[in-house]
């Protein structure tokens, strides 16, 4: 069973930031810069978990992931939330550029 994370990251280093942004890209979709929304299987966040902490400077970047339940199963991840102002358009793992 999949279970939805949603993963912000703050990263002091901008080459740092390119390679987390590059790492957790690789499992999820950007909901807004340095927010991503990933369905995982527990073998999935274990590999995510790992290239993160590899990725980082331990006394110098957060990066936080948020359990947020089991993946819907009918449903698309942003009709589960609410948005005030412009809502994200299409999600795709190339929305945000650096």
């Amino acid at each position: 069973m999949r279970r939805l994370t949603l993963v912000a990251y703050d990263i002091a280093d901008p080459k740092r930031l390119r390679r987390v942004h590059k790492v957790v890209r690789d499992f999820g979709d950007p909901l807004q810069y340095s927010l991503f929304l990933c369905a995982l299987s527990r073998q999935d966040a274990a590999v995510l978990e790992t290239r993160l902490a590899r990725a980082i400077n331990q006394a110098e970047d957060q990066v936080m992931l948020l359990d947020l339940g089991p993946e819907p199963k009918r449903t698309a991840p942003l009709e589960q939330g609410r948005f005030l102002g412009k809502k994200p358009s299409a999600l795709t793992r190339d929305s945000l550029v650096f």
